[in-house]
């Protein structure tokens, strides 16, 4: 076995370097990358070394042979030489022989000539009869590698026939159990593997009136066989495969869930496996059918005792006994009733369901408070198949396989009629499998390109209005139905929503957007949300529930960055006044803080552009603004300890540096400017931060005010270098 793996593999490399394409860079590349260190890359060096002295004796076998080849060829070519010239010197005597002869011998010679040529015709003629009819007698053997069973037409024939050939088939005397079973046909087959066409076994297939045995080959007992499987017909589907040389003559057997590839002897024997195949299937469908209908016939009228051998009869009832038959007779000679199984036939072929529901229809409210004698049941029972095709063709028409094109409106015909059916919760699973379908496939097909916002904006838009208009369809297709659709509706809309979160969070929040970004597409898909508010679907705390681990995420993460910006610019920090050099600056300032709620900037400016505060504080003040105003764009009740705890973390930052750099300065002027800022901190930033966290979020925030409460200038020793918040 390991010489049969190593020969594969010296074939399979050999193959590979003699490939067209092949560029060894490259494969040096890849070998180095697969392998898992120095012996791995030293056995193949080994094997590739092995390859090339292969080659050179091969190449070296192969000159010597030519060279052979071609001294033989050169001595055959100088001995074909001599003859041509030997040849052409005869010709050239007997050219001047003839030239030498009398004209008047050449009228005598003539006539010798053809009597002679006359009577070696003759000869000639005698000889090829004899060969003719030598030829006449011989005869071709036909193939023997498959065969039809030929016992007769008699039972007894068939079943010795199936006897005699199973007893050379190991492990299968139970199918001799089965009554009525016999031989159909029986031939030698070569199965391969179905994925890489690999020959696996040499078999015997036996295929009996109701089933195929395959069996395998005994190469050490000549004649004997093997139980492989058995297969039923009726479980059997037969495959033609189309030849692509050198794999020609083969067919496939589907048995689910599995399925098998045979190949036949020739051509004729592949047609005849195939042919013989389908007939088999087709007369045991017949049987059980014909079965069926006779098992479902209506039997003779029960006899109906007479009164006078009944001794327990009421000798006072007047009334004569009325036949169980006449009871139950329902008039079935209706032409439309005899012409019913035909016309359904029609209208599933020509796909007009609603005819065929409108027949069905008519005939059940005919039938309706009627005995079921058995015609009525046999009618039914014909009837019932074809209402099982027709559901089934409905079922294909919902299935997500179909086009999905044309909207939930295309899939109103067969939801119809479905639910006319009877199937009702059939037809509301298999509406809302086709569009969630629908909706998957609108998805994947958004381009993601451009701006992240853009996409998001498409997805809303995509996502909601199939929502809508699914609702909307859904709403006229199951008005008046069991309300237990809509419970599987709004269960169905909750998975939709996990489906349209799942690609949402991929673009927004995998690959880590900014606070502002992320906080407009929250926006845009809450606005979106809000309006399946129209038709009474409010789906707003699912995609709540479905964002909030993302967000929060988002949140921490961005509070994380605050925090080490402020660090950083805490640690640089000169407690100097801001110079901003130009009026225009200082006049851009004033709107940034404007609209972050500072109203009151304008006492904290001085002379020409300088602001009385440190860049640490106003850079601080416009970052944490920034960031309130983006988190309460994502903000719902269950992020409100979240957000809240953020905050208070990221004021910590700054009012702990104040405080810290106020114990710590011993410059009456720098200590002095600190106050200044903690001032702007305390009395400003704080109470503008608490105002818009009330606003945003409906309710006031007790952390933040026990936070700016405790939060006081103390004075304490000027040398203590310890914080105390």
């Amino acid at each position: 076995m390991a010489m049969a793996m190593s020969d594969s593999g010296a074939s399979r490399l050999r193959r590979q370097l003699e490939s067209g394409g092949f560029e060894a860079r490259l494969y040096v590349k890849q070998l180095s990358q697969q392998s898992d260190g120095d012996r791995d890359l030293q056995e193949h060096r080994q094997r590739i070394q092995a390859l090339a002295e292969e080659t050179a004796q091969n190449l070296k076998r192969n000159v010597y042979q030519n060279y052979r080849q071609f001294i033989e060829t050169a001595r055959e070519i100088s001995y074909l030489e001599s003859e041509m010239y030997q040849l052409s010197h005869l010709l050239t005597e007997q050219k001047s022989s003839l030239e030498s002869i009398p004209l008047t011998l050449l009228p005598a010679a003539a006539a010798a000539g053809a009597a002679a040529a006359s009577g070696g015709e003759e000869g000639g003629g005698g000889a090829g009869g004899r060969d003719h009819l030598r030829g006449q007698g011989g005869f071709f053997p036909s193939p023997g590698g498959a065969s039809r069973d030929s016992s007769g037409p008699g039972e007894e024939g068939k079943q010795r026939t199936l006897t005699t050939l199973l007893e050379k088939v190991e492990g299968c005397r139970h199918l001799l159990e089965t009554p009525g079973q016999y031989l159909v046909y029986n031939g030698d087959l070569v199965e391969y593997e179905a994925d890489h066409m690999a020959q696996l076994q040499r078999v015997h297939g036996f295929l009996m009136n109701d089933c195929l045995l395959v069996a395998t080959w005994l190469p050490q007992r000549r004649g004997m066989y093997r139980y492989n499987a058995l297969y039923p017909l009726d479980g059997l589907a037969v495959v033609n495969v189309k030849d692509n040389p050198p794999m020609k003559d083969m067919f496939k057997l589907l048995m689910f869930p599995e399925s098998r590839i045979f190949q036949a002897e020739n051509a004729k024997i592949k047609r005849e496996w195939l042919e013989v195949l389908e007939e088999t299937k087709r007369a045991l469908s017949e049987k059980r059918r014909r079965g069926q209908e006779e098992a479902a016939a209506p039997r003779g009228p029960p006899q109906v005792t007479s009164k006078a051998s009944n001794p327990f009869e009421d000798e006072d009832d007047g009334e004569p006994a009325v036949p169980e038959a006449e009871e139950e007779k329902v008039d079935l000679s209706v032409e439309w009733i005899q012409e019913l199984p035909e016309d359904l036939d029609v209208c599933i072929a020509q796909r007009d369901f609603e005819g065929a529901v409108d027949l069905l229809d008519k005939l059940n409210r005919y039938l309706e408070d009627k005995p079921s004698p058995p015609p009525v049941k046999e009618l039914r029972a014909r009837v019932d198949e074809r209402v099982r095709q027709l559901t089934e063709v409905l079922v294909f028409e919902l299935s997500p396989d179909r086009s999905l094109r044309g909207g939930p409106k295309a899939t109103r015909r067969a939801v119809s009629q479905l639910i006319r059916l009877g199937q009702c919760t059939k037809a509301c699973e298999l509406f809302l499998r086709n569009r969630a379908a629908a909706v998957h496939t609108a998805i994947r097909q958004l381009r993601i390109e451009g701006a992240t916002l853009l996409y998001i904006h498409k997805l809303c838009h995509v996502f909601f209005t199939s929502l809508l208009e699914t609702a909307r369809e859904f709403e006229t297709d199951f008005a008046g139905t069991d309300s237990g659709c809509y419970s599987a509706f709004v269960v169905w809309a909750r998975s939709a929503m996990g489906m349209f979160v799942d690609a949402f969070s991929k673009q927004v929040f995998d690959s880590k957007e900014s606070l502002s970004t992320a906080a407009e597409c929250v926006k845009v898909a809450k606005e979106h949300c809000q309006q399946l508010g129209d038709i009474g679907l409010d789906l707003t705390f699912i995609i709540h529930a479905l964002l909030v681990k993302d967000i929060q995420v988002a949140l921490h993460s961005y509070k994380e960055i605050i925090i080490e910006a402020t660090k950083h610019r805490n640690s640089e920090e000169m407690w100097r006044r801001m110079n901003l050099m130009t009026p225009e600056a200082l006049g851009k300032l004033k709107e940034e803080m404007k609209s972050c709620g500072v109203g009151n900037f304008e006492q904290y400016t001085g002379d020409d552009c300088w602001v009385n505060l440190s860049y640490t504080v106003v850079a601080f003040t416009k970052q944490t603004m920034g960031f309130l105003e983006e988190a309460l764009k994502l903000y719902f009740p269950e992020l409100h300890m979240v957000l809240l705890e953020s905050l208070v973390e990221i004021i910590l930052v700054a009012v702990q540096h104040v405080d810290y750099s106020l114990r710590c300065e011993q410059d009456p002027e720098k200590k002095a400017f600190i106050r200044q800022n903690a001032s702007f901190l305390y009395e400003t930033v704080l109470p503008v931060v608490e105002k818009r966290f009330e606003e945003g979020v409906g309710k006031p925030a007790k952390q933040l005010q026990d936070l700016r409460n405790a939060s006081r200038l103390i004075r304490v020793n000027p040398e203590s270098t310890t914080s105390v918040v």
